[in-house]
């Protein structure tokens, strides 16, 4: 049984296409039951308490908080292995170069991506993404698609995806529900801002998502962005922090490589 909605997803293509290309504040769609429901259900109840089991935490410094991944999740259970196939086969790829105008393959080692789970009080400040791959230089960072499994998720728990056009002076963001089976996909450009803002949900609960990053093939080696941050808000020392962190890194980087691919 397949674990991506395709026959829905392939028959909607035309106007899902126009959408994407269209939506404001920054091109994206919001999809909602991506995935057949059942399996998805099942997936769900395969994912440890990352707290209990000693997950890796994200290394986004100051910037996000109580934020844990792990990119192999396929081997928690059939359901989720049966996902990563589908999101690296021939059809997700044709479906998704149709519905953004890119040639876009799926990164099969889910750098940076895989489980996302944010724990009590988890946060992350509004950014821009790395736009080439660490270990494939000519591996352009196209898109992201994010999956959201959280279920009975109500508002007051927080949590939205905010998403803002860097290109304005003032960005107004738009927030999208991170509810349970429903999926944005996104164009990652040096204007692209999203994050969340501080969660509120329930002790032992955690906001979830599957986050697979979408690449295209470069002839060549392009000019390398490390994520940018533009966190609301807050101090001096964190703004300027956040304007200087791409130097910061790419120093660190070279010295002693880097942390995310430690995040199995």
């Amino acid at each position: 049984m397949s674990m991506i909605n395709f026959s829905v997803l392939e028959k909607r293509l035309p106007t899902d296409h126009k959408a994407f290309l269209l939506a404001s504040p920054i091109e994206h769609i919001v999809i909602d039951n991506f995935c057949e429901l059942a399996p998805l259900e099942r997936a769900l109840n395969s994912i440890p308490d990352p707290e209990v089991v000693g997950a890796n935490k994200s290394r986004d410094y100051i910037f996000a908080k109580n934020k844990f991944e792990k990119s192999d999740f396929d081997l928690l259970c059939p359901e989720f292995a049966r996902l990563k196939t589908e999101l690296m086969s021939p059809r997700f790829e044709a479906w998704i170069s149709a519905l953004t105008g890119e040639q876009i393959f799926i990164d099969p080692s889910f750098h940076g991506g895989g489980i996302h789970q944010g724990g009590r009080d988890s946060f992350l400040d509004m950014h821009v993404d790395f736009n080439y791959h660490p270990q494939n230089p000519c591996w352009f960072r196209n898109i992201n698609i994010l999956l959201y499994l959280n279920k009975d998720w109500q508002r007051e728990y927080g949590g939205q995806l905010k998403l803002a056009d860097g290109r304005l002076e003032k960005p107004h963001a738009t927030l999208v529900e991170p509810l349970f089976n429903r999926a944005v996909i996104m164009f990652t450009r040096d204007y692209t801002l999203h994050g969340y803002d501080r969660i509120n949900f329930p002790q032992g609960a955690y906001r979830r998502s599957i986050a697979a990053y979408g690449y295209t093939q470069m002839a060549s080696e392009g000019k390398v962005r490390t994520t940018v941050w533009y966190p609301e808000q807050s101090g001096r020392v964190k703004q300027f922090l956040g304007r200087h962190m791409p130097k910061l890194v790419r120093i660190k980087s070279a010295l002693l490589g880097s942390g995310t691919n430690k995040n199995k």
